[in-house]
């Protein structure tokens, strides 16, 4: 199951990750984001330690959020490096994801 981060440990978790991240911005009251929850639960264990999947909950969070530029939930922002290198706005197919973390890993 993907981590759920705060801002407190964002930077340590994803902007030093050693592992390219992919990030999904979410809200407890949205529903496509509750089905988004078992599509990252297999990408985590499908791609193991070559990529880390962490959450950041935009209720609790609503500053870094912001930061990142979030208008709507889901959001999928993929950080290689400390970079942001790609986003998916809305409910994503799981084809879509991997498509992205393929080029990453």
């Amino acid at each position: 199951m993907a981590t759920r981060i705060s801002s407190d440990d964002f930077e340590t978790q994803v902007l030093l990750s050693e592992t390219p991240v992919l990030t999904e911005f979410y809200s407890d009251s949205c529903i496509p984001c509750k089905r988004m929850s078992p599509l990252l639960s297999q990408i985590e264990s499908q791609y193991g330690d070559s990529l880390k999947v962490v959450k950041v909950n935009i209720n609790f969070d609503a500053d870094l959020a912001k930061e990142y530029g979030v208008l709507s939930v889901p959001t999928v922002v993929f950080f290689d490096k400390g970079e942001e290198v790609e986003r998916l706005n809305g409910l994503q197919p799981k084809d879509s994801l991997t498509e992205i973390i393929d080029t990453l890993v």
